[in-house]
């Protein structure tokens, strides 16, 4: 017979602790293991397993065959398809993470809603009650469809059962940290829950060559919630990023099994949804207005040029410990930039309060955004403004050096689209009559703010 214990199971990385201690040995988190009762049937269980398996018929990679063709479906956003690698594939596994409130069961109803026009699709949801969704979809005008089935559930095993009669071609839950399995004790969202429920669900879409959707909820540093073995389950991981209150939301792979994970979707929440941003980087530069500290970046999501501004605010500090701030941009990236500009350019910057915004609410993870930032804060710093029709990237060195930067021709091409007429960027090892190469920081100053 079987004896229930209790042991103690990190959150973030699944560790198994037999008692409470505040910080994970694991994975360095605290106040992270939660009590849970485990089951355990002795040391002979395990030998008894041994002797259950069969020898397996291995076949020569020559052998396969790989004639099949799957057909990819559409989501009905272009943008978003070249994210996923063409579309959705039938039997993947996708997670989309992000942020409460940015907009994922918005974009998933109106994927339901254009599939179902040809396809079964059922969409579970485990947090609003059909009345929600109703009304959800209502707004967004995705209730005329038939093959748009909708069941409130957090049951795993049950939504698992359901994708196994193979009755629809997408399945769409909402989300995987409210499933729970009838065997397992622990509360939902807990590591256990979370990893058998996925793997329960993942097995079934196996099976049934269905496409599952699976929302996930992520920290409040920004990581998805649960083990790390989540996301090492599925095949695509998607990242819903952007400001839940306004600006450019931003849909990226972070893996993908089928396809790139360099590719970026940008999209804008309206009255009836989110809509794909045509052309991003005139938006973001409508409103400009050219004054010091004001910066024009061309930097990239994904293989996409988009044309940024980049401001920045230098003011003396009224404390002995000046302040340093960054909206969509590393701080500690920032901290690293104010270095190099005290010691390379002899700009005094320690009795200064900084602050950097990145207009939009986009979030930069582009090295080529360095020399942007630290002309922004040089240009505020003196209060001198660069020409109108500049853009500026390349990435700074700690030598103050301005190093290459990747698909420079890509960000030159947006930036004549956008009436600019030259650059100041690393030197191109091509003569470009665009581009005013400067080699290092200190030159790209005072040459450059006037």
């Amino acid at each position: 017979m079987a004896k229930t214990r209790t042991q103690f199971v990190c959150q973030q990385c699944g560790a198994v602790f037999p008692k409470w201690t505040g910080k994970c040995e694991q994975c360095g988190e605290w106040n992270s293991l939660v009590e849970q009762t485990a089951t355990s049937e002795g040391s002979s269980a395990v030998a008894r397993s041994a002797k259950t398996g069969r020898p397996l018929t291995p076949q020569t990679m020559r052998t396969i065959s790989t004639k099949e063709s799957i057909t990819r479906f559409g989501t009905g956003i272009a943008d978003l398809d070249s994210v996923l690698g063409g579309g959705v594939l039938p039997g993947g596994v996708v997670l989309l993470a992000g942020q409460p409130g940015i907009g994922k069961s918005t974009l998933l109803l109106q994927i339901a809603s254009h599939i179902s026009a040809t396809l079964p699709v059922l969409y579970a949801s485990g947090e609003e009650s059909a009345g929600q969704v109703k009304l959800r979809a209502t707004r967004l005008g995705a209730e005329s469809g038939d093959d748009l089935h909708f069941i409130a559930s957090t049951s795993a095993d049950d939504i698992a059962a359901t994708i196994r009669t193979g009755a629809y071609r997408l399945v769409i839950i909402d989300s995987v940290q409210t499933l729970s399995l009838a065997e397992i004790t622990s509360a939902p969202g807990t590591v256990s829950q979370i990893t058998n429920s996925a793997n329960v669900i993942i097995r079934a879409a196996k099976e049934s060559g269905a496409a599952v959707i699976l929302v996930g909820h992520v920290t409040k540093e920004g990581s998805i919630a649960g083990p790390k073995v989540l996301e090492h389950l599925v095949d695509v991981v998607l990242q819903f990023e952007g400001d839940r209150y306004g600006g450019f939301k931003v849909v990226r792979a972070i893996k993908n099994r089928y396809g790139s994970t360099s590719e970026a979707a940008i999209f804008e929440m309206t009255e009836t949804g989110l809509t794909v941003v045509k052309n991003p980087s005139a938006a973001l530069l409508a409103e400009r207005q050219n004054a010091d500290g004001s910066v024009v970046l061309a930097t990239l999501e994904g293989n996409r040029p988009i044309l940024v501004e980049i401001q920045a605010l230098v003011n003396s500090t009224s404390f002995g410990y000046p302040k340093r701030t960054a909206s969509g941009f590393d701080l500690n990236r920032l901290n690293l930039l104010i270095a190099v500009l005290e010691r390379r350019t002899k700009l005094n910057l320690s009795d200064k309060d900084i602050y950097i915004n990145v207009v939009g609410g986009l979030k930069l993870a582009d090295p080529a955004a360095d020399l942007a930032v630290a002309m922004a804060i040089a240009s505020a710093a003196a209060g001198r403004r660069l020409d109108d029709e500049l853009v500026v990237f390349g990435e700074v060195g700690l030598g103050g050096e301005i190093r290459s930067a990747s698909l420079s021709d890509k960000r030159i091409a947006e930036a004549k689209k956008l009436g600019f007429t030259h650059a100041i960027a690393p030197v191109p090892s091509k003569k470009n009559s665009f581009i005013n190469g400067v080699q290092d920081l200190r030159h790209a100053l005072v040459d450059y703010l006037k």
